[in-house]
């Protein structure tokens, strides 16, 4: 296996072990034939607190045939019934619209990057000085289309819906033997919208083992439980779709999340990478305050010097000014050396 460089980041942001996840918004089909929407979907999600845009590069031409055959008919689904043609004509990001949705990421201090579906889009967007490249999960198998992406020398974003270990491998391979610089994978579940039960998020742990790359999620399921789940087992990456307005309709739109969800995604993947923090068993300075009522050791009732303690006279109880409770069989049966009041913690010094 090729080495997988040891750091690698977009748009000079590191991404892997060690930092927090880099969270894509993806923009897709849904500004529903509008440069203004997608503009404005641009400046909605770079609100959103996002690390990165993406959009999707292709025209119905450059990604299927225009045949009316039954394998060109989607069966089932979102998009029952839709020709290939016909859904990727409707949600194309036009060519001609690239430069200013770049521009306008520029403006707003985002990242702005795109997946590729042929020669010619890749040849756009290194044009457009594309700071990476994502292969979908249905180009995964393109192993020509990943290294053509790859010899521009940028990093790969490659989902693995659909694709087994050895297709994974392969399409890893490529990416680095072709240039590129680093190869993160994404997990992924290729159905729109994807079930909770499918998602199977413990894969991404499972991947950062076998594969040597940073792996990350590709989420497709309602909500963001499935996104925070994975960032605890180890994602680096969270990519998810967004939209301004589920009501206004879109090709991805049932499964996309709109504003104010997509900003609370971002804030609890954060939060979740934050939480988990090292493996340790040291009192954290947030908690030391708290010593001081732990449970330990003190006189519940008068006694007289020369009195044994016994439960009737000491027990356990907060705060923890005293001795340990620990020492509870210890101390039963010792003699107090001087009288001992109601409520004062108990100390070696005080017996005999």
């Amino acid at each position: 296996m090729p080495k997988t460089p040891p750091q690698i980041e977009i748009a000079g942001r590191p991404i892997g072990a060690g930092h927090p996840p880099f969270v894509i918004c993806e923009l897709s089909g849904n500004h529903n034939g509008s440069l203004d929407r997608a503009l404005s979907m641009i400046d909605a999600a770079a609100a959103t607190g996002c690390d990165a845009i993406k959009i999707q590069t292709y025209t119905a031409d450059t990604i299927t045939l225009d045949v009316d055959r039954p394998e060109f008919r989607i069966q089932g689904g979102l998009w029952d019934g839709r020709s290939l043609h016909e859904l990727y004509r409707e949600a194309q990001t036009p060519y001609e619209w690239h430069e200013a949705l770049f521009e306008r990421a520029r403006q707003r201090g985002v990242i702005l990057f795109s997946s590729p579906f042929d020669e010619t889009a890749v040849d756009l967007l290194a044009g457009l000085g594309a700071p990476a490249y994502k292969i979908a999960s249905f180009e995964a198998v393109d192993l020509p289309l990943i290294r053509y992406a790859a010899g521009k020398g940028k990093p790969l974003i490659i989902s693995t819906g659909m694709a087994n270990l050895a297709e994974i491998e392969a399409a890893r391979d490529a990416a680095l033997e072709a240039g590129a610089a680093g190869v993160v994978l994404l997990h992924c579940v290729s159905s729109y919208p994807a079930a909770l039960e499918d998602a199977n998020v413990r894969t991404v742990a499972d991947m950062t083992q076998r594969l040597g790359c940073p792996v990350g999620l590709s989420d497709h399921t309602p909500g963001t439980a499935a996104s925070v789940a994975a960032v605890a087992l180890g994602a680096c990456v969270i990519e998810k779709h967004f939209t301004l307005a589920r009501a206004d309709g879109g090709p991805d739109a049932a499964f996309s999340l709109e504003p104010a969800e997509f900003a609370a995604l971002v804030t609890d993947c954060k939060a979740a990478w934050t939480a988990l923090g090292r493996a340790h068993y040291d009192v954290v300075g947030s908690e030391r305050g708290s010593l001081q009522f732990r449970r330990s050791l003190y006189v519940t009732a008068d006694v007289k010097a020369g009195e044994a303690l016994s439960s009737a006279n000491v027990r356990s109880v907060r705060p923890g000014a005293g001795l340990a409770p620990a020492h509870l069989e210890a101390v039963l049966g010792r003699k107090a050396v001087r009288d001992l009041k109601r409520g004062e913690p108990l100390a070696w010094d005080m017996l005999d």
